[in-house]
């Protein structure tokens, strides 16, 4: 047996395809009581896509976690041989 529930719903098309294709929101239905606009619900709904997916992070932390391992070695390196000099000339 199929219960009749009327659900007003978002979907926020992905803009990177390659695994998922849409985010579907569930609307509670208070929401759009209170002065909220259509466009303030797509908006929202965006908003809260793209933080989960990740796409708000700024560019440094972006670059630091796309570094290969290679890059985290002489980083490291380049660390020890400051700190090697530091206490050499001491």
């Amino acid at each position: 047996m199929v219960k009749g529930i009327s659900r007003r719903v978002v979907v926020v098309d992905s803009p990177d395809r390659r695994y998922f294709e849409q985010a579907i929101f569930i609307v509670r239905n208070d929401a759009a009581g209170d002065g909220v606009t259509a466009e303030n619900l797509v908006e929202e709904a965006r908003r809260v896509a793209r933080n989960y997916a990740g796409g708000e992070q700024n560019k440094l932390s972006r670059a630091w976690k796309e570094l290969t391992p290679a890059v985290y070695t002489l980083i490291g390196a380049g660390c020890c041989g400051l700190v090697w000099l530091t206490a050499a000339m001491v």
